[in-house]
């Protein structure tokens, strides 16, 4: 950058070099010198004054010098990405910032922001940058979400009713209902959790992880708490319940699986036994498919009526009066990433099914 400067004095220092000067009035160009800090995080440039050290005197000997005069003027915001509802989205690097610096970086952004009528402004602090969550909640932000690595902050600019979304409010599960040919099931007892000492042998259930389908992560779940390797078949139903986790609701979905494999292999930190049936529950050792209606008159399930109800879809399904919700992969028109639509394939009425395929 170049900037021009009006002076009436015969010498300017600027940053150690000396220029003269055979005017009283004349224009100088000099080079912005280099600023006092380095830039930190990931900023945008926007107007930059410069940092100058003027030292001025006069022809005469009995002059006396004045005193040096220094300004600094920072004029820089946080780089962040428009999202798709009038806001702002801010993402920090790790790279440390002296909390001082932020301060001055975001009062300088929100201003602008607001300027260019900015709704929701939100803020991504590795965990590295901790220091700066106080200075951000001085500065009207509040937390919206954590995960292991970082923390995002919130703020709505306008003075109208926030609509900014709240924070995740599901948490999702489920129960994996494992059949083979002979109608016998895959159950396990806990170690912990809900059903802990209570003798109850259960279908092995799980929380689907960030990122992973329900068809998958039943698949998963068998395997990693029985070593079961199983196919995914159909949703049965799910339930959903609030205030379950942290204040959170909970969806959870009982899945259908077909068994491609029949050795188990338990999960030792989870599962207290596994076994495939539950005659003989004292012998955790036992391996062998048993009939279904073992498994569904058992005491607990019977005096429950949530599990009572999953119980008596399950014999529905057995018995071929009921049918659940397949797995078809399709794609949407905003994203082309895959994902999953769950429907009834049976066949009803003269819906043209041939859409499907």
């Amino acid at each position: 950058m170049v900037i021009k400067l009006l002076c009436k004095t015969s010498m300017l220092c600027t940053a150690g070099r000396a220029v003269s000067s055979h005017s009283s009035r004349s224009f100088f160009t000099l080079r912005t010198p280099k600023l006092p800090f380095r830039a930190q995080g990931r900023l945008k440039k926007g107007r930059i004054g410069t940092y100058l050290s003027t030292r001025c005197s006069s022809m005469s000997s009995s002059a006396a010098s004045l005193p040096e005069k220094q300004a600094e003027q920072v004029d820089r915001i946080l780089a962040g990405r428009n999202d798709d509802h009038g806001g702002v989205i801010v993402e920090m690097t790790s790279e440390p910032m002296d909390p001082s610096l932020f301060v001055t970086l975001l009062r300088a952004s929100i201003s602008q922001w607001r300027q260019q009528g900015k709704r929701g402004v939100w803020i991504k602090l590795p965990i590295e940058l901790a220091n700066l969550v106080e200075p951000a909640v001085k500065e009207g932000f509040y937390y919206h979400h954590a995960e292991p690595n970082y923390l995002m902050l919130v703020h709505w600019l306008p003075t109208t009713a926030s609509t900014i979304p709240a924070n995740a409010t599901h948490r999702v599960g489920i129960g994996a209902f494992v059949m083979n040919e002979k109608n016998e099931i895959l159950v396990v007892k806990e170690k912990s959790g809900k059903f802990r000492g209570t003798g109850l042998w259960k279908f092995p259930t799980g929380v689907v992880d960030e990122g992973e389908d329900i068809c998958n992560a039943a698949v998963r779940e068998v395997k990693e708490e029985t070593g079961i390797d199983a196919k995914f078949v159909e949703i049965l139903a799910f339930r959903q319940s609030h205030k379950s986790f942290f204040e959170k609701s909970d969806l959870f979905f009982v899945c259908m699986l077909q068994p491609l494999s029949f050795n188990i292999r338990i999960q030792e930190q989870e599962i207290e036994a596994a076994q495939v049936g539950v005659s003989g529950l004292k012998n955790c050792s036992i391996m062998q498919w048993i009939p279904y209606e073992e498994y569904a008159s058992q005491p607990f399930i019977q005096k429950h009526e949530l599990l009572k109800y999953i119980a008596n879809i399950c014999s529905a399904k057995i018995q071929g009066k009921y049918s659940g919700f397949s797995a078809v992969s399709t794609v949407t028109g905003f994203s082309q990433k895959e994902s999953y639509l769950y429907l009834n394939k049976e066949p009803h009425g003269d819906f043209p099914w041939e859409v499907l395929s």
